[in-house]
């Protein structure tokens, strides 16, 4: 399928009270076409790895047609460049979630644009650097647990960032760092623990629902069996 062909399908499947609901969880209602993500992947599936397509959808400026960019990239023909030039076009989480966890984080540069991103003043990107981490912890099997505890200070340093996309991606960072193994969930329990006694009300709150699940029953179970 060419892009012309994709985008006469993607409106065949417009769904506009879809798009209001998606509006009431905060998704960017503005050329939404409202196609749920599963079907977008479905269709994903049916076209296969195709980067300079990829590149096409986004060019849109479709919400679901850049949604379908993310999943039907190839992460060896991703750029830096490209990986900038996305990350400003962000106008929505899931934009900016799906593009991070379903394709930038199988990418080595990952990990570098982390603490690019963290720095950046835009709510998206800088909540984007969160969520690479989150993709990062559950889709990069060989990484060390250095790697990741790298990032501690960072998420200290942001955690007081009272900005609702990004405080609850820091949040989001934190808990999947701590789900990672018994080692990491100790030192994010640890860290946990310390924001708690920060000043900071936005620090307390993603401290506080992070303990709530690295150390639940659940999860502390689920941490001993991987030994």
């Amino acid at each position: 399928m060419d892009v012309d062909e994709i985008l006469t399908k993607l409106k065949s499947l417009s769904n506009p009270e879809a798009v209001k609901g998606m509006a009431r969880y905060g998704i960017n209602p503005k050329n939404n076409l409202g196609i749920s993500i599963y079907k977008l992947r479905e269709i994903a599936k049916e076209i296969g790895q195709e980067h300079t397509l990829a590149l096409k959808l986004w060019r849109t400026g479709i919400h679901d047609a850049r949604l379908l960019a993310c999943f039907i990239d190839n992460p060896s023909e991703v750029t830096g460049k490209q990986m900038d030039s996305w990350a400003k076009d962000f106008d929505s989480w899931d934009i900016c979630d799906q593009a991070c966890t379903s394709l930038f984080d199988l990418i080595p540069l990952a990990w570098t644009k982390v603490f690019e991103w963290a720095e950046h003043h835009d709510e998206f990107i800088k909540r984007g650097a969160f969520a690479l981490i989150a993709g990062l912890t559950v889709h990069d099997k060989e990484a060390s647990d250095e790697q990741f505890e790298q990032f501690i200070p960072l998420i200290e340093k942001h955690s007081c960032d009272e900005r609702n996309y990004v405080k609850k991606a820091v949040n989001w960072a934190l808990r999947n760092i701590g789900k990672r193994n018994k080692n990491l969930n100790t030192q994010m329990v640890k860290l946990s623990k310390q924001l708690l006694k920060t000043e900071s009300k936005t620090a307390k709150w993603i401290a506080s629902d992070a303990l709530k699940e690295l150390t639940s029953i659940k999860i502390q179970n689920r941490l001993k069996k991987k030994k």
